[in-house]
This record gives structure tokens, sequence and C-alpha cells, in this order.
């Protein structure tokens, strides 16, 4: 997820998407499990860089889990 991450601040940069607009696009281009977990959580995140931090978190917990 976080090469994911990279390619897509790198696409957004010039696309003229904004907040709500930005963590849509998001959304639909990341991991469906990971996408329906962090909309799950009670706290809904509201910024693109809350989104880029959680999904790295939990990222990181399914490959530790699964191991």
């Amino acid at each position: 997820m976080e090469k994911f991450i990279q390619m897509f601040r790198k696409g957004t940069r010039s696309s003229g998407y904004r907040k709500q607009a930005l963590i849509e696009e998001f959304k639909r281009g990341m991991d469906r499990r990971i996408r329906k977990r962090l909309m799950e959580v009670e706290c809904p995140l509201k910024s693109i860089n809350q989104w880029y931090k959680r999904i790295i978190r939990l990222d990181r917990n399914c490959r530790k889990s699964r191991k």
C-alpha cells in the first residue's frame, strides 16, 4: 500500500482534486478489504494525510497477521 500511496500522491499533484474529492478518489483505488476496515472506524478520517497514515498502519498489521 505504501507504493500505492506514493503513486497516488504523484498522480494527484496536478489533478485539481482537493479535500473530499481527493479522499474519494483515494478510496476507489485502495484494496477493498482495507477500505472496508477503514470505513468501519468510529472516528471518521477527515484529511487525506489521516487516510495515508491509517492505511499504512492497517496494511502493516494485515501483513504481520498473515505470517
